[in-house]
């Protein structure tokens, strides 16, 4: 399939809330063909920006409410905490195992037209500078593939059967 092709399928797909592994199996996805030549300072920016860019806060499984000691073998694997509102209940995706089926510049054109239900700030992704993107893309691949797929996206009606926070109805 062709790459802009993927893309493409792969924005879509995010935006309509279907999970990795149904992404992965739609796609027939597979680690990134490109070979990546890590920068070890890329990587420090990516752990730096993943912190205080609040990634891990919702994409690392125990992190907000373990005041963000988790061991950085676990970042960035995905939840399985729910955050549930009058959108239905999304998870944050596994990055480890998305940004291993993605080339840079992939990554890149995703952030730039990521469009994501709550509590994800895709605006705040959207505007980030190419160097800050490279260095997340650096710091996810430099961890590798690792964890599980998120649960999928429910729709509203629908009870999560993981916890999940409850988020009100935004005013009106």
């Amino acid at each position: 399939m062709e790459s802009h092709m993927r893309l493409a399928i792969v924005s879509l797909m995010v935006v309509l809330g279907i999970g990795l592994g149904s992404m992965a199996s739609a796609l027939e996805m597979k680690p990134a063909e490109n070979v990546l030549h890590l920068d070890t300072k890329q990587v420090e920016r990516g752990r730096y920006l993943a912190t205080i860019a609040g990634c891990n806060d919702c994409h690392t499984e125990g992190y907000l409410l373990g005041e963000g000691k988790v061991s950085e073998d676990r970042w960035l694997t995905g939840a399985s905490l729910g955050w549930r509102g009058p959108w239905g209940t999304t998870y944050a995706v596994n990055l480890r195992l998305l940004v291993d089926t993605l080339s840079e510049e992939q990554w890149i054109a995703l952030a730039r037209q990521l469009k994501a239900r709550p509590p994800m700030p895709w605006y705040a992704l959207n505007i980030m500078e190419d160097a800050a993107l490279r260095a997340l893309y650096q710091l996810i691949r430099y961890l590798g593939p690792g964890g599980h797929p998120a649960p999928d996206y429910l729709p509203p009606g629908q009870e999560p059967s993981t916890p999940y926070a409850l988020f009100p109805s935004p005013p009106k």
